[in-house]
């Protein structure tokens, strides 16, 4: 019995495709839960974790909401809402943009990137799930990731 037959109790599956499927759902999950139950000890959320690293990517250049919303790993995220949280814990500010008075410019804070430092240190650990494979398994599993990758649109 695998793994994930025992975690989910399930013996028959259809096929292999839907053996992966729920495995890459079920571990997709618990990864995703654990990094919210992480980020919580911090007050934010997983997406304002993405925000705060796609600006200390940008720093010391400001990014556009627009280029948040391109570059967030959550696409259903409302990013003027979580940017706006980030700027009443002044993790970040928020200004209109002097080339275009409807778009707004986000810049990460002094506060945001110590955060961020904070974050960096601890959260390598959290990624230790990543331990149970080798490098050469790690490779192959990100090829593969890769591969499925290719029908997102």
């Amino acid at each position: 019995m695998s793994n994930l037959e025992k975690l989910i109790t399930q013996k028959n599956f259809g096929d292999e495709y839907q053996r992966g499927l729920v495995s890459l759902i079920f571990i997709g999950n618990w990864i995703t839960s654990r990094h919210q139950q992480f980020f919580k000890r911090y007050d934010i959320t997983m997406q304002q974790y993405n925000i705060l690293r796609i600006l200390r990517g940008q720093h010391p250049k400001a990014a556009s909401i627009n280029v948040l919303k391109d570059r967030m790993l959550d696409k259903m995220s409302d990013v003027s809402r979580l940017v706006e949280r980030l700027r009443k814990a002044d993790l970040v500010e928020r200004k209109s943009c002097e080339l275009d008075r409807r778009a707004v410019d986000v810049k990460i804070t002094v506060k945001g990137l110590e955060l961020l430092n904070a974050i960096d240190t601890e959260l390598n650990h959290l990624n230790d799930t990543f331990k149970a494979l080798n490098e050469k398994e790690l490779s192959q599993l990100n090829k593969l990731l890769d591969k499925m990758l290719e029908a997102y649109h």
